[in-house]
């Protein structure tokens, strides 16, 4: 593993899995057992890291005995599998009170041949237990079929990881912001109650913080060797030495604030204002910087925007790869459309959009990156003159392949809501300037009217280079989220879409 992977590894969370079987008592405790290891064997073969919990359980003390043995073995996320009909009480006692994400499954009847001692009756335990938990105001994870042989249930096991990642992430992550977000941004509001309220611990702190750790960081010896990462990251362009200095100056107070100020959570993501004050002090866009960092696991969210850490930081999870943050910017023109026949396939021209940013994005994301200036701010902080302050973007064409749109937001009323949307950045040149790419999503022309405008989502958006709407969604429903979009096809209408309309093609 190289160093960047090693430290994305170090802000993303390591799932240790447990799993643990029941059996009610007027079932045969040996068939729970022999399922539970046919599981196990299952696992095992298909590489899945699990660690067999020996406790079988079947009344209260049961469940006292194996979380002591969850914790000895530092179990951080439970599968508990109903090897027959199972204790509806004790078993939904033990996900009430494991400390982390829990999933529940079923053993399915193996052969016809044995439906008498060899029948558990796990179809219909399920059904028991899920009535207990909700009893117990206890959420866990369901697969969409949460029954079935070893095999199986070995896969169902293997989708929850993801899911179990992004738990376990947000009930252990704090969000470091810095300054008050820029005029005319009020979209990117944060609401802190539905943070704490999912786990998530907010720190917020000022511009002159930050231009103050920046100044105390200027002398770290440090910033040599960050320096000569950045210069093996540009692939031997020759960046100005002094741009470069400040850039590595930056990098390295972020990093030690982070350290220093970690606290209890294990996990970071950052927030920060990155303009229009910040260039005429720092001397420079953070866009790179904030690329590398996110390329390391820490996203950092442009603009003060603390859901948008919050959705990039899920997306990592979800992913296990590094993720941007975009502006859903502008349409495809219409004779870029047309040139690019054989490219953009079959979908339509309000299909498509770019998604764009001053420079954020990771080098690892892009198509040949380079260190540039941000075009945007150089109009309005130079006079569109030669560039100084404005310099410090990465920018470059976003690779083509599988993308997952995705933003959990609070709403003024201090609710969650959250879309996703599956899609892809197609092998078109987007002929401007920036961090920037060709998406394009099925029936976004809808999705934009009902979802982005009709509920009011602000304009930035996570992009996950990967396709992971199932355990983002599937994460969501175990945290209580209900309020949950996506791009619906043609025939399902979305609550107050007008049936009587059509859409352009």
């Amino acid at each position: 593993m190289d160093k960047k992977k090693e430290m994305a590894m170090n802000n993303l969370p390591s799932v240790r899995l447990g799993l643990v079987a029941t059996s009610r008592d007027c079932f045969p405790c040996e068939l729970a057992l022999k399922r539970r290891d046919s599981l196990i064997k299952e696992c095992r073969r298909q590489k899945i890291p699990i660690h067999e919990i020996s406790t079988i359980i079947e009344n209260e003390n049961h469940v006292i005995q194996a979380l002591k043995e969850m914790e000895r073995a530092r179990i951080n996320a439970l599968v508990i599998f109903l090897g027959n009909f199972g204790p509806e009480g004790p078993e939904t006692l033990l996900a009430q009170n494991f400390n982390g994400p829990v999933m529940m499954v079923a053993a399915a009847e193996e052969s016809s041949h044995d439906l008498i001692h060899g029948r558990g009756d796990a179809y219909c335990g399920l059904l028991s237990a899920c009535y207990n938990l909700g009893l117990r105001r206890t959420r866990v994870y369901l697969p969409e079929y949460p029954v079935g042989e070893a095999a199986e249930i070995a896969g169902q096991i293997r989708e929850f990881l993801p899911v179990a990642r992004i738990i376990l992430g947000i009930r252990n992550l704090k969000i470091i912001a810095f300054g008050p977000r820029p005029q005319d941004f009020f979209t990117c509001h944060a609401p802190l109650q539905p943070l704490y309220d999912l786990g998530v611990e907010v720190m917020e702190n000022s511009e002159l913080d930050l231009y103050d750790i920046f100044n105390k960081a200027k002398n770290d010896p440090a910033i040599k060797e960050v320096m000569e990462d950045m210069r093996a990251e540009l692939k031997g362009t020759r960046p100005d030495p002094d741009l470069l200095k400040k850039l590595a100056q930056y990098e390295v107070a972020l990093r030690q604030f982070i350290e220093k100020n970690r606290g209890s959570s294990q996990y970071v993501a950052l927030a920060n204002k990155c303009w229009p004050a910040f260039e005429h002090y720092f001397g420079f866009v953070p866009c790179y910087v904030n690329s590398r960092l996110a390329s390391q696991g820490i996203p950092v969210a442009c603009e003060v925007d603390i859901y948008g850490a919050l959705s990039e930081y899920i997306a990592a999870c979800a992913s296990d790869l590094p993720v941007t943050l975009l502006d859903i910017n502008n349409t495809v023109p219409r004779d870029m459309f047309e040139q690019e026949k054989e490219k953009r396939g079959d979908y339509k021209i309000t299909d498509l959009f770019m998604g764009f940013h001053c420079g954020n994005t990771p080098s690892c994301c892009l198509l040949g990156g380079e260190l540039r200036y941000q075009l945007i701010m150089n109009r309005l902080l130079e006079a569109g003159e030669e560039p100084d302050i404005t310099r410090g973007t990465l920018e470059g064409r976003i690779k083509p392949g599988p993308i997952t749109l995705f933003r959990l937001q609070a709403t003024p009323e201090n609710w969650l809501q959250a879309y996703i949307a599956q899609g892809e950045v197609l092998d078109i040149d987007p002929r401007t300037f920036g961090g920037v790419g060709v998406f394009a999503v099925r029936e976004m022309a809808r999705f934009y009217r009902y979802v982005l405008l009709e509920k009011q989502f602000p304009h930035h958006t996570a992009v996950a280079f990967a396709h992971v709407g199932r355990p983002l969604f599937s994460s969501l429903r175990v945290l209580g989220i209900d309020d949950i979009s996506f791009n619906q096809p043609a025939s399902l209408l979305y609550p107050g879409e007008n049936p009587f309309c059509g859409y352009l093609v």
